[in-house]
This record gives C-alpha cells, structure tokens and sequence, in this order.
C-alpha cells in the first residue's frame, strides 16, 4: 500500500578490492548511489574522490558510433542484449577505435559511391522531364529555343572513335542516339543539359564531330531518348543497391564484434560511473547509497564474498540518514506494483514522484480512472474495439517505446471497462440489444424509460456522478490522513483544508446540501447542527497561526515577538482558507458532473446516428448502403472522438479533483546502477 521501504549503505572497503566491488555492485544493480561528500563523514579532509581510470567520453563516443552503424541493418545485433558481468573483458580503447574508423571508412566510401548514382539518377529524371516537354526532336535539332534547358545535335564521328566517345559522354546526364552509318563514319543524335554545354563541346571536339542533319529514317526519336533514360536509370538503380547489400553484408559480418564490443565498453561506462560516487582515503574505498530493504541482504552477502570479509559495512535506517549540514538526504522511492498495474504507474509518475513513505497511489487510481472511463464510455461494441485496438497494437508495433506499449496496454483496460459498463447500460454499438443489468441509458435520453425506477431521469444520472465524486474525494481525504499520520504532521493532519477539520466540514457540507434538497431546497438544518457543522471547525482553524506561533518559540524556531501585523496575516489566511474549503469543494463534487455529461453526449451521438441511418432507409424501413455506412462511420467517429475525451477527462479529475486531497509529489526516482538497460522511468517502477 506505501512505496517501498529503503534502507541505506555506507560501506568502506581496501582500495585494491575497488574492481571486485564494482563489479558485484554492477552484476546486482540495486544500489542508487549517494555521494560520500553529502554524508557527515564526507567533510573529512582525509577523505578524497576517487579519480575515473576510463575516458567517460571516449567511451560513450566509441558506443554511439557502433549504435550508429549498426542502426542500418535489417537487424541490429544490440537488440535484446542480456549482459552480464561473466562476459565483462578487457578492453583497448586505442584498439577499438582504430577499427571503427576503418569500418567508417569503409562504410563512407560506399554510401559515397551511392550518392554519386543518386545524384547520376537525378539528373536523368531531370533530362526525361525535359524531353517530355518537346515534341518532335528532329526538328529541335534544328530549332533550339534558348528558353530550353536541354541542348539537342546531330553529327557524325569516326566509327573507329565510337566506344571512346560513349564512354566520355556518360560522364554527364545524356541521350546518345546511333542511326546510319556512312563510310567510316556514324551518325548520331545527342542530348545533353545545356548547363554542361561547354564541357561537352570539348568532347565534341576531341572527337572531330561534324554537324549534320538527321536521316529521314531516324524513327520516333523522343520515344527512342525515354527508352534509352530508363535504362540507363535501371542500371544505375540496380549498382545502388549492389552497393547497399554489400555495404550491408559488410556491416552484418562484423555483428558479433560490434555485440561484444558494445557490451564490453557499456559495463566499462557503467563501472566508471560507479566508481564515479567512490572516494578514498590512503588505503581504502567509500561508497554509500540506497537500495530496497528486502533486497539487503543479498547485497551484503555478494560485497562481504568478494572481499573475504574485510569491510565495514553500516546499514541505516531512511530516517536516521542526515547531510553534514544536518539535513535530512533525500529518499529515492520505489513503487512496488504488479507489471499488471504499469499503464496505471505511468499515469502517476507522469504527474509526479509520491514523497518517501506515503501512500502508493497506483491501485487507486486503476480503480477510479476505469471507473470513470466506464461511465462516460459505456458501450460493448465500441470497448470491444478499444480492446482488439490495443492488443493488435501490443502485437504488431513490437518497436515502440515503453511508454507507447504502456499507452496500449491502457486501451486494452479502457475497453474492458467500457464493457462492463455497457452490460450495465443495455449499450451494443449504439443499440439496445439486450436489457440492461442497471438501467437504460438510452431510454433515459431517448425518453423510454430506463426501466429502474430509482434512476430514471437525467437528474438521477447528474446525482450518481456527484455520489461517485463525493466518494473519490472522501477516499483522497482518508488517504491524506494516513499520509500525514505516517509522516507524524499533526498540526497539517488537523488543521489543513484537506485534514480532519476540513474533511469535517465537507462531509457536513454534503448531508447539508442534501437536507436541502430533500426539503424543496426551502429548509436548512437546525442552528445548532449549523454551528457545530461550520461554526466550531472554522473557530478551531481560526487558531492554526497561534498554535503554530507558540510551538516554534517552544523550540527556538522563532523568536520574534506576536504583532499585531501577524495577528491580521493569520485572520487573512484563515479567511481565504475559509472560503477555500466551501468553495472548492463544492467545485471540486460538481466538477464531477462532467463524468455524465460526456456519457450523455456518447449516447445522444449514437442516437443521432441511428436516426440518420433510419432516415437513409429505404421505404419499408430496410437499411439502404448509406444507411450501413452511416452506421459504420457514426461508430468510428465516435470511439475516436468520445474515446479520446473520456481518455483525457478521466485523467483530468485524477489529477485535479483527486490528487490534490492526497498525493504529495516531492519524490525522487529509486534509480540504481545496473546491467539492465533500461530507462530511468523502467527502473523507477522496478
């Protein structure tokens, strides 16, 4: 029900143990490391930090990069990487990085290679769109146009200079074209960009080209040019991806190095970072932090086997740990809740960290957020597709983040309760296939009948949602008091808006409120209950300023005489507190109404739907295509737009309206150094 306890280490060990240490502190990975300096003993000038033996950021340099390289491969052999301190070798830096440069390089030249063909098949895309542009190109030969950007001309050459000339001319994007051949010489029609004019006059040149005109013969010549682009485009496509598999086969063949390696260099990191929160005296090694306390023993037991017993180690209890300055460390909180319950964790920790030894919020809040998706989302139908939704999501998208996997997992719950609910409710995509096992809330809106008489209107529906928040907020208040009686702060346990004197008012508030109701909201209860109601809670709040004025001075805390200033800042203070108390309360149960007001907008949706199927039905009343296909999107729309709404909503009075009676978020992340890879959030939850 509480987050889990913690207990503290503070451990001295000889400095030539420092390596086995490290180690058995990596292969158990449950201490979250405390600076020996924030300790008491940290003030002695004896005592020093403990030097890195590793170059943390050519470390880190080196593991980037393998991750860098390997990302490219069908399938990254650092995926599903169980280390272990058993595969932990020794490793030269110098070593390592001398081979990734030369894989670097080798893996640069290809994909240099293959940008030079990228940029080869660019430029031919460009030259066919251009031809596309033209007509017939015997007559551009002789017509060039100087808006045109391609330059097009008929010649003839030696045949004995024809392979040499092809192969200068494929050094820019072109269409060579061979027609006839006369005696000793061939004549052809070539196509080039114009921005490669004087380059290709060279060549021209070079070859003793002579300007002629086409042979009358010469056939459909732009059709010939496009054949001739796509093919020299489909060469070039397929040298790419020769050179991206053998780029590939490279890479895939160095898979085991690039495993062992990256393994290797990341216990190296985790070890430096480790030793990190060392320090040392002449002759031995310092370390302290926190772990859980059911996981103490077996951490004592692997520290004491790898130094043969020569150690001292001190085990402190959370509330006995202080800082030289005399303050209290900071608690690092585990919350220890079944892997069923993760959707539900994230929930909280997205808000917030709870404070050391409170109340571990997580089952309250799976309880009350599917509670109130429930009732704003209450239908079969549509929580059946909630659920297959988040299991196919589960299933199919295997590369997502945590936190997204978390998000499905969620739907999956959200649509189990809007199952639940929606057996309640007679609810069956929008019809009333089976009777209720509650009451009818479609008849309610449509106005049937809900066939239960004790709730058979909407009034009756607003009163359950405000049953329902009175309920969330007495269960936060009963926490809070639990909270602030584990934590021993009496005067906030009883003086504080959400403490025993403002959850009195409260709960006299609401029989108040419904004895008014009760009598025609005419008739308020008797003058005494009134005043011993309000009256004398609001007296004895009237009181906190003084009672907290008397107990500093009773230890020292504050010795400034009582003024008269103070007295009016303490009236002010009990005065909006006051009003706070009976004005957000009451917001606070009234905003709960929003609960049905979405669960009425999901249902008169679906009957809006179902009136306009019916109205594209034929004349005898069977439905038409339309009809089915109003039906269908109806559905659709509203799973995604009322999902998403109960979705934010249900979150938003967790957070707003049941939070803020309990949940002290000042808490920090149990996080321990370990040889799982996981994110800091991952190891938070344990």
């Amino acid at each position: 029900m509480f987050t889990s306890e913690m207990v503290h280490l503070t451990a001295i060990v000889a400095e030539k143990s420092t390596g086995k240490v490290s180690h058995e502190l990596l292969r158990q990975g449950v201490l979250d490391f405390v600076k020996v300096s924030k300790l008491d003993i940290g003030v002695d000038p004896r005592i020093s930090a403990v030097t890195s033996k590793f170059s943390t950021a050519r470390l880190q340099e080196s593991r980037i990069r393998i991750e860098t390289l390997t990302s490219s491969l069908p399938k990254s052999p650092l995926l599903a990487v169980d280390l272990k301190i058993e595969d932990f070798k020794t490793v030269d830096l110098d070593v390592v990085e001398t081979q990734l440069d030369e894989i670097s390089s080798e893996v640069q030249d290809l994909r240099n290679i293959q940008r030079d063909l990228q940029r080869e098949i660019l430029q031919l895309e460009d030259l066919d769109r251009q031809i596309a542009l033209f007509g017939d190109l015997r007559g551009t030969v002789k017509r060039q146009s100087s808006y045109s950007f391609l330059q097009i001309r008929a010649g003839t050459i030696s045949v004995t200079m024809l392979d040499d000339f092809s192969r200068d001319l494929l050094r820019f994007p072109s269409v060579q074209l061979n027609f006839s051949e006369g005696v000793g010489r061939i004549t052809l029609m070539i196509i080039t960009l114009k921005r490669d004019e004087q380059a290709v006059s060279a060549i021209l040149d070079k070859y003793s080209w002579v300007e002629t005109d086409l042979p009358e013969n010469s056939g459909p010549t732009k059709d010939l040019a496009a054949t001739d682009i796509k093919a020299k485009i489909t060469r070039l496509k397929s040298k790419q991806e020769q050179y991206n598999t053998e780029s590939t086969r490279n890479l895939g063949g160095k898979a085991d190095w690039f495993r062992d390696t990256w393994v290797t260099l990341t216990m190296y990191s985790l070890i430096d970072t480790i030793q990190s929160y060392f320090s040392k005296t002449q002759r031995t090694v310092i370390f302290s932090g926190w772990l859980p306390a059911g996981k103490r023993d077996s951490l004592e037991k692997g520290i004491r086997k790898v130094v043969d017993n020569k150690c001292v180690l001190q085990w402190t209890g959370a509330s006995d740990v202080t800082a030289h300055s005399g303050e209290s460390i900071e608690i690092p909180v585990q919350l220890n809740n079944p892997k069923s319950l993760a959707p539900f964790e994230m929930l909280v920790t997205n808000y917030a960290i709870p404070e050391y030894g409170t109340i571990n919020p997580t089952p309250f809040v799976a309880v009350a957020y599917l509670a109130m998706f429930g009732l704003m989302f209450s239908d079969v139908g549509h929580g059946i597709v909630l659920l297959l939704l988040g299991i196919l999501a589960k299933l199919y998208l295997k590369k997502v983040k945590d936190g997204m996997r978390q998000i499905f997992s969620l739907m999956t719950y959200c649509g189990v309760s809007a199952m639940i609910f929606g057996v309640l409710f007679g609810s069956y995509f929008g019809r009333e296939w089976l009777p209720p096992l509650w009451f009818n809330y479609h008849g309610i809106i449509s106005g049937h009948g809900s066939g239960n008489s004790t709730v058979s209107n909407i009034y009756d529906i607003l009163l359950i949602t405000i049953y329902f928040g009175i309920l969330v907020i007495g269960v936060g208040l009963v926490l809070n008091w639990i909270n602030l009686f584990r934590k021993k702060r009496y005067m906030k346990l009883v003086f504080d808006k959400s403490g025993l004197l403002g959850g009195f008012m409260y709960g006299m508030g609401v029989y108040t409120g419904f004895y008014f109701a009760n009598h025609a909201f005419k008739t308020l209860p008797g003058g005494l209950f009134l005043l011993i109601a309000f009256g004398v809670p609001a007296f004895l709040l009237l009181g906190k300023e003084p009672i907290h004025y008397l107990l500093r001075r009773k230890h020292n805390e504050n010795r400034k005489p009582f003024s008269f200033i103070k007295l009016m800042n303490g009236f002010m203070e009990w005065l909006v507190e006051i009003l706070e108390i009976f004005s957000g309360y009451l917001a606070n149960t009234l905003s709960f109404m929003r609960v049905a007001g979405l669960g009425i907008a999901h249902v008169s949706l679906m009957i809006a739907f179902t009136r306009m199927a019916e109205m594209a039905a034929s004349q005898n009343g069977t439905y038409t295509v339309w009809s089915f296909l109003i039906l269908i999107l109806g559905n659709a729309l509203v799973i995604a737009l009322e999902g998403l709404s109960a979705g934010i909503q249900s979150l938003r009075l967790n957070y707003y309206e049941f939070f803020s009676k309990y949940f002290i978020g000042s808490g920090k992340a149990y996080a321990p150094i370990s040889l799982k890879v996981r994110t800091q959030e991952e190891e938070f939850h344990g």
